[in-house]
Order: C-alpha cells, then structure tokens, then sequence
C-alpha cells in the first residue's frame, strides 16, 4: 500500500504526467506497480481505465497537462507527456 502522496509521486516518476487525488495525502490506496509507462499511442482515457482507477479506491482525481488545462479522454498519452515540455 502507498500513500496518496506516495502515489502521485510513483505516477509522475513512471508516466510523466501529472495526477492530483482529491484526498487526504496520508490517505493509503494501492501501489503503482508497473514496470514500463503506457504506450504513447494509448489514450488518456484507456490508461485512466486500465491503470489508474484501479488504485484509487474509488477516489476523485484530475489530470492537468502542461498547458495547465484538463486533457481530453482521447488525447494520446505521448500528446499529453510532450505538453509539459513548452
């Protein structure tokens, strides 16, 4: 088990993105326990799907992209990492 904080940390480092869980950061859901970060053709929506819900135990979250906005579900994983590169 991780933290929420721990979490958020083990999604950034893996995925290059960044995830906010609306919950309290001591608060504990399931580890991020993938080796490789999702295929760039995946979309935001699969990999929200597949990967992160899971975790979070039901919990709220958002994503905010580099330009600071909240990506569509359609939006490729690779579109997603490059927008923190601006």
């Amino acid at each position: 088990m991780a933290t929420v904080r721990d979490l958020e940390a083990q999604i950034l480092e893996k995925e290059e993105v960044v995830v906010i869980i609306r919950a309290d950061p001591n608060s504990e859901v399931s580890d991020y326990n993938y080796e490789r970060k999702a295929a760039g053709s995946t979309s935001v929506s699969d990999w929200l799907e597949q990967r992160i819900r899971p975790c979070l135990n039901g919990l709220e979250f958002t994503i905010i992209s580099g330009d600071y906005v909240h990506p569509h579900g359609r939006t490729k994983m690779s579109t997603l990492r490059n927008s923190y590169e601006k």
